[in-house]
Formats: structure tokens, sequence, C-alpha cells
């Protein structure tokens, strides 16, 4: 595989890096990556959306006195505005001319989870959305403390049924266990002495405060530390210990490059991360700078975004219908705003169980026909094939040659590694008196593309 299109699809959702990756080599690529801006602006569709606890205890309110019929049509509004988000998040992914900034993002998602099913409030969660975006290529403690105290995440882990004398542990917990470090680096007392500091951490306008009457301000002793400590405080504290740095750096190691990255490559990144003092741009472009020769092909099995958008890119399907990936998305387990459980997506093999496969195949057949079926059921029927793009029929780039130098190039670009049985598959659809001046010359080529992206291979980057 070109090890360019290998790192343009790792760095980002596609192939379409891959010649910026080229031509200014991968360190330079990063830098620009790292510059892209932060886009503060609030999506049109988030205007009808309640912002402020006084709106939502009017919508409250409101409910209290409705009818049965205009509940139910305001929980469709907000379930509209849900994925309208997950759409808006979609078209940034495809859109960027940069994508790191989104795929790092994603990766915070899937570690810091909360979800819309839980939180109801679309835009506490476009609040959470924007804050790892934010701090995407900063610093992981600032980010934690950030992320600590957002409404959506206090709604998602209970912290607003923590209070003094009535200590809720979910938080707390998932704090020490999930967004820093890891089950066997702190004890079930650090939990609960955890959970007495967040007691009174509650929903707040723009962020997450501590409500005096709920707070307990009696001493605690907290990974070794005693005295009266609230979020921003225990943050500090986790990040003095040992192990801070290796949960953060194998989640990077995995997202990015490897299902499963050696020991030694997540300590030894781990310690560097600890030396930048937990800033992510310098572990990235180490990571990203040291990985980059090594022969790492075909470690890790793609997510259903990455294979999406990748054949979407292939096949130049423009103006792409959102709704319809987010929808494949469903399908395929990935959600966006609503991972399974806390623990988020569990990546690796679970995006190839059997179903996942097969799902694949019949959306490669789209794809690559320029049509997909939404395969949700509406009035009791199944939605009719809908054309997938909004514009252009299906078209592939490739270079006119015999049928060796089309399938080499293609398969560069797609494949890891070809067997040859492989190769001899695919000479037989694309066979040796192929004349790519012909007619139908694109819609062989398209036949062959298809024959390819079934390869087992094609699923691992």
């Amino acid at each position: 595989m070109n090890q360019s299109a290998l790192w343009s699809l790792r760095l980002g959702f596609s192939n379409k890096e891959n010649n910026k990756i080229t031509q200014k080599g991968l360190h330079s690529f990063l830098e620009d990556s790292f510059k892209v801006s932060f886009d503060k602006s609030i999506p049109d569709f988030l205007n009808d959306s309640p912002k402020t606890t006084v709106e939502l205890k009017e919508l409250r309110q409101m409910f209290k006195n409705a009818s049965a019929e205009d509940k139910k049509e305001a929980r469709q509004k907000e379930n509209q505005t849900a994925e309208a988000m997950k759409q808006w998040w979609i078209e940034r992914m495809i859109d960027a001319e940069y994508p790191l900034q989104e795929k790092m993002t994603l990766l915070l998602h899937n570690h810091f989870v909360s979800t819309y099913q839980k939180v109801k409030v679309n835009y506490w969660m476009f609040q959470h959305n924007q804050i790892l975006r934010k701090n995407a290529f900063g610093n992981y403690k600032t980010l934690t403390k950030e992320i600590l105290k957002t409404n959506a995440m206090v709604r998602y882990l209970d912290n607003t049924d923590n209070k003094k004398g009535k200590i809720n542990e979910n938080l707390s917990r998932e704090l020490l266990e999930l967004f820093t470090l890891g089950i066997g680096n702190y004890s079930e007392d650090d939990v609960k002495n955890g959970a007495k500091g967040l007691a009174g951490l509650n929903l707040g306008e723009e962020a997450a405060t501590y409500r005096k009457n709920f707070e307990d301000n009696s001493p605690i002793t907290y990974l070794g530390k005693t005295g009266v400590f609230k979020s921003d405080a225990l943050v500090d504290i986790i990040f003095e210990q040992k192990n801070i740095p290796y949960r953060m750096t194998r989640k990077i190691l995995e997202w990015f490059i490897y299902d499963n990255p050696k020991e030694e490559l997540v300590r030894y990144y781990g310690d560097y991360f600890r030396e930048v003092n937990f800033e992510f741009q310098p572990l990235l472009m180490k990571i990203f700078t040291e990985e980059f020769d090594k022969n790492t092909a075909g470690s890790k099995i793609k997510n259903p975004i990455e294979y999406s958008l990748q054949l979407l890119d292939e096949l130049q399907l423009k103006n792409v219908k959102s709704n319809v990936i987010v929808n494949f998305l469903k399908q395929q387990s990935m959600d966006l705003f609503n991972q399974p459980n806390v623990k988020g997506w569990e990546a690796g093999k679970s995006w190839l169980t059997t179903q996942i496969y097969l799902q694949r195949a019949i959306v490669a057949d789209s794809y690559c026909q320029g049509r997909i079926s939404n395969q949700q059921k509406r009035e009791g029927k199944m939605d009719r094939k809908t054309n997938l793009s909004k514009d252009k029929p299906t078209t592939l780039n490739w270079q006119k040659g015999t049928n060796k130098i089309i399938i080499k190039e293609l398969t560069d670009r797609l494949l890891f590694g070809v067997s040859p049985e492989s190769q001899k598959d695919f000479e037989t659809v694309l066979k040796y008196d192929f004349d790519p001046n012909a007619p139908n010359a694109n819609q062989a080529v398209l036949r062959l593309f298809n024959a390819i992206i079934k390869e087992p291979e094609f699923q691992l980057i």
C-alpha cells in the first residue's frame, strides 16, 4: 500500500490528503493540520433548542400542561435536531481541508462519553462536542477539567444526584476508571472520597457549577493527599500519578494505528506525554512521524466512518446526503452522540462481526452504483432506494493502461497487500484485452474496484 495513502486514511477519513502528504512531507502536513482554526459558531439547527436553564424550565412547564400530541411533537422536534447534529458533524468530517482535528475530536468523543439518549438536551451535547474540538490539539489535563464541568457530563453520569449526605459515585468512578488512570491505579476509597469532592457540582448556564447547599466541604484523602478538594484540584492530583499518561497514549495508538499496540510503545510514548506536560500536539507529532516509516499497514480494522467516507471519496460522490451516512453508522453500531455505554464503542474486532461485514458488502455495491437504501422502516414500510448523491453519478479516478497497470494503481492505494490468488481474481474481472478507451471502460473499472473493496484486506488500514 502507498504510504501516503495509508496515512491519509489514518489521519483523516479518506485518500484525499494523499497528495498533500506526498508533496509536503508528513511533518509539514501535521503542522498545517495543527493550525486549523476552531469554529465557535452555533449551527442554525440549534436556533430553537433550549440553551439556558430558564428555557429548560419553561419547556418542562410546557410539558406539564401540554396535550399528548403536543408532547410528542416537541420530542420529535428535538430528536430531529439531534439527527441534524449528527449530519452536521459528518459534513465537517467530509469537508475539512485537514481532517485530523475532527478525527481527534471523534477519539475524544469516544473517551469522554456522554450521550443524547441520557442527556436529552441538544445544546449541552453540542457544547460538550465543541470543548473536545477546541482541545483536540491542546492539553489533556485542561480538557479533563473542562469536560468534568459540562452540563452534559454531570447529567450523563448522574452528578446531579450527588449531594452531601447522599453521595452518587458515578462521575467520580469514571473519572478515575475510564477518563484518566484506569483500573488498578486507585482504591474504592478514592472513588468514594472523590464523589464527596464532586458533591454539589450541578447544572449551570454555560457550565456545571457547585451549589453551596449540596456541597460536601469535609476533608478527604484522595490518592494519598488530604484536604478539601473540588473538581479542578481532584484532576490536578490525578495528573500527579505515575500511571496517568498511559491510558490516553494507548487510546491514541489504538485509534490511529494499532488495534493492539505493544506495551513498550505505550510506555515509550506515554513517558514522552508526561515530559511535554500532557500536551496532545507534540505527542501526536512524535507518534505519527516515528511510526510513519514503519511497516504497520494492516494493523487496525477500519471503523464504519473510515470505511464509508473512504468509499465516498474514491467514488467522487459529492454533496452526499449525510442522513444516509448517519443511518449506515447506526446500522454498524457507531451511532454518533449515542454510544452503547460509558465505555464507548469497543472498536477492533467489534467492527468486523458477520452482520457488519455483510452490511458493508451491501453498501459497497450500492455506493458503486451511486445508490443506497436507508434500510429503515417508515410508516410500516421499508424506505425505497434513494440517490446517494445530489448531482453527478459515480465515477472513479484511474490511470489508462493495461489491466495490470490499473489493478496495481487501485490496489496500491486501497490494499495493504495483494495475494497471488487475489491478483488472479482481479485479472479475471479486468481481462488482459481490456480497452481503456472503450465506452464501457469506466463501468468495467468500477466492477474491478467493487471486487477489490470486497477483499478482507480492505477492511484494514
